[in-house]
């Protein structure tokens, strides 16, 4: 069972995800918050296994919110919800430790198996829609920045195989179609995704994302 904690401002949009939610076999509502400041604090206590986040909501948004569940080191997960001409919103939340993120009109599936994906400890990066969402956001990142143009002490000690799979981890590939175009088995790429990840100090699969695209692995 997925244990949930909905946070946002809007009665009706609460009422709406809870009503999906909840007519899941595999999913249970734990509780709800108006705020980014209750959200950390039911989260704290609940110790839901995903908390959906809104971004802007009054008081501490779900930015800070994010930041503060996620640096807690609980095993909580946070989905960013937002909508498209707020792009740079959900790649703050992703900074800020979210494991993905869709927009508020998304398709009742995809937010459920993004919740679904999130809480097994992967992330909502495969799928077309977040990637849509990243790769409409990194058009905005500034050239030349310090990350991308010097090179990151992230990737210092990643062997030459752990490049590769981090630069297409940027690029969208899942696990099957790493093993499938490199000719791993699919155990083997797990492993070299988990040392990725703790090489670079990624929470997951989005971070590794935003470490690929900030180091300069991975080009818009």
């Amino acid at each position: 069972m997925t244990t949930v904690l909905i946070a946002d401002d809007q009665p009706l949009q609460r009422f709406g995800f809870r009503m999906l939610l909840e007519s899941q076999d595999d999913m249970t509502v734990l509780d709800e918050a108006v705020n980014g400041t209750e959200a950390v604090r039911k989260a704290a206590d609940l110790r839901p296994d995903v908390v959906l986040m809104d971004v802007r909501m009054p008081g501490m948004d779900g930015i800070e919110a994010t930041r503060r569940i996620t640096a807690s080191g609980d095993r909580t997960r946070v989905l960013i919800l937002t909508t498209f001409d707020l792009d740079e919103y959900a790649y703050a939340g992703l900074r800020a430790g979210a494991s993905g993120f869709l927009v508020k009109d998304a398709q009742p599936e995809d937010l459920l198996s993004g919740i679904r994906a999130v809480a097994s400890g992967d992330a909502v990066v495969a799928p077309g829609l977040t990637r849509r969402l990243l790769d409409a956001y990194v058009h905005h990142l500034p050239a030349g920045t310090p990350e991308a143009a010097a090179p990151d002490p992230r990737l210092a000690a990643l062997t030459d195989r752990e490049l590769e799979i981090l630069t297409v981890l940027g690029k969208g590939w899942t696990n099957t179609e790493i093993a499938t175009r490199l000719h791993l088995a699919e155990s083997t790429v797990k492993t070299h995704v988990g040392r990725v990840l703790a090489k670079t100090g990624s929470r997951d699969r989005v971070q590794a994302v935003i470490c690929a695209y900030e180091t300069g692995l991975v080009q818009p």
